[in-house]
């Protein structure tokens, strides 16, 4: 397996070009032999794969400046696309089967929300006191924000 870094990269590897303008893979552009080279991986100058083929097909990766992945497609049509918070906690996924998941995350990056395209939600956020009424020895109290 070889890795063709910077220089296929630099002609044939963006973002917008990679398989939309071409009707042919990058394998087939350059006349990859997978029998004698194998694998065609690709690496962004970070070191982090950026496109793969075989001859079984393509895939292609997308990261954001912490190196979080935030696409992944391949040539069968599938794809999922991630966001991610400024601590690099997973945000939100969604995936070309039409599934998605929302998610907040607290100081120490713990899940305190969850929803999906499913319905289901997940919802441990911490709620405000303020408004609400207690009772101690018989008085009732208002919470109010002090």
């Amino acid at each position: 397996m070889r890795i063709w870094q910077n220089i296929i990269m630099k002609n044939w590897l963006k973002k917008e070009k990679i398989m939309n303008k071409y009707t042919k893979t990058i394998g087939q552009q350059i006349n990859w032999n997978f029998e004698v080279n194998g694998s065609l991986e690709i690496k962004d100058t970070r070191g982090y794969y950026i496109y793969s083929e075989n001859s079984n097909g393509w895939s292609k990766l997308e990261y954001d400046s912490q190196g979080n992945q935030t696409y992944w497609e391949n040539s069968d049509g599938n794809w999922v696309k991630r966001e991610y918070d400024s601590r690099g906690n997973e945000i939100y996924y969604e995936n070309s089967s039409a599934f998605w998941v929302k998610y907040e995350h607290d100081s120490k990056g713990k899940v305190i929300y969850f929803e999906n395209s499913k319905g289901q939600i997940i919802d441990d956020r911490p709620k405000s006191c303020e408004d609400k009424v207690v009772e101690i020895d018989g008085v009732k109290y208002k919470l109010v924000k002090a």
